[in-house]
């Protein structure tokens, strides 16, 4: 489809579409939309959280928010829960605290500098079933602290927060290649945080945190080195980590998200695909936007690479707590092409930036990134990993 063509499709409306799955084109009033994150509220709504403008990086960017009522065959109109003009706001998630409240935190940057990113956290409640954001606060973590993935509550209480660093690197611009992965905990419902560093980690990113039985907790990874998807174990409850390791998932350095299921399976969306896959490069990510920026490329740490299809969006599925992946089926397809962030001249193709959860009648829901265009959502009806028909 072209820009034009999904554009006319982004009205929330939910219908069959290819191999009979339900989907829908989120509404958003802005040309790029990126990097979904979905969560179920305690009525059942469906809420979808992304950041939209016009392109990455651009003091435009901004955090939306829609919602999909219990029964409703529309999503709602979009509402803009953040507003600073100074910087680029990405990477929205969504947590819960111990009073029952919802916060939102997300990133702040200036340009593609990912490095001088403030991490913000403010109160989100559902009005009248639309989102409504209160005002921000600063998040007490360094600059270039990254968030993307679900909090997860450990046994004592206390919060933990995936979180990934951008290490800044003195007269150096920010390219990946010193990002490593880090847990910040918060015993006081996110007022405070203290932080640790997963050992072993440069270039593993996107840390997503998914608790097994006991004390035994797993951890998956993107990869700045578009090789493999990465895993590490807790066996205390999430207070020390392994250094990632490598599953047999290929990773294009793009997100992906990972949940266990109830059936006791682990299910994770991704585009498994790597370097070794395919040729396509770019010089980095925010290349479109660096013209004025004379600093060279931050040197040293891993070789971070860019460009690499963003397709097809999979689904895989594990069973036994994510060392391998033996089930695979294709959710959407496309050429996949993401040499260009740009969401309004027909060259992006990505399918990326994939959340999911599962719902309580076994339906599978996710949220991603179509064609950098708009967040688009499927559901995935119960069985259909094993083969089911929709």
């Amino acid at each position: 489809m072209t820009p034009d063509q999904i554009a006319a499709r982004m009205t929330g409306e939910i219908l069959p579409g290819q191999d009979g799955l339900l989907e829908a084109y989120l509404p958003s009033p802005m040309v790029q939309n990126h990097a979904a994150f979905i969560e179920r509220l305690e009525d059942g709504t469906l809420a979808c959280l992304w950041f939209g403008g016009t392109l990455e990086g651009k003091s435009d960017i901004s955090v939306f928010g829609c919602t999909l009522a219990p029964g409703a065959e529309r999503w709602s109109e979009p509402v803009q829960l953040s507003n600073d003009p100074e910087r680029s706001e990405q990477n929205p998630v969504l947590t819960q605290n111990e009073r029952g409240e919802w916060q939102l935190f997300h990133t702040a940057q200036p340009a593609g500098n990912q490095d001088e990113c403030l991490l913000r956290a403010r109160p989100i409640t559902l009005e009248n079933g639309l989102l409504a954001g209160g005002e921000p606060r600063l998040v007490d973590l360094p600059l270039g602290t990254f968030v993307r993935a679900r909090f997860v509550h450990r046994a004592d209480g206390a919060w933990m927060m995936p979180v990934f660093r951008c290490i800044p690197r003195p007269g150096q611009r920010w390219n990946g290649s010193h990002d490593t992965a880090g847990v910040a905990v918060s015993h006081d419902d996110g007022e405070s945080w203290q932080l640790t560093e997963v050992p072993g980690s440069i270039g593993s990113v996107h840390m997503t945190i998914v608790p097994l039985d006991g004390e035994h907790m797993v951890a998956f990874y993107r990869r700045r080195q578009s090789d493999f998807v990465h895993r590490s174990e807790s066996l205390d409850g999430g207070l020390t980590w392994s250094a990632p390791e490598p599953t047999d998932v290929p990773n294009n350095n793009s997100s992906i998200n990972v949940v266990r299921l109830r059936d006791g399976r682990l299910a994770m969306v991704c585009n498994p695909a790597s370097a070794a896959t395919s040729s396509d490069r770019r010089v980095s990510l925010y290349d479109e936007i660096e013209a004025g920026d004379d600093r060279p490329d931050a040197t040293g740490g891993c070789q971070p690479i860019w460009g690499v299809p963003r397709a097809p969006l999979s689904l895989c599925v594990s069973s036994d707590g994510g060392l391998t992946w033996p089930v695979r089926r294709v959710i959407d397809d496309s050429p996949g092409t993401c040499l260009s962030n740009n969401s309004e001249d027909g060259r992006n193709k990505e399918l990326s930036y994939p959340y999911l959860l599962e719902g309580e009648d076994g339906a599978i829901h996710v949220a991603y990134t179509y064609f950098r265009r708009a967040i688009k959502y499927v559901r995935l009806p119960q069985g259909w990993i094993d083969g089911g028909a929709a």
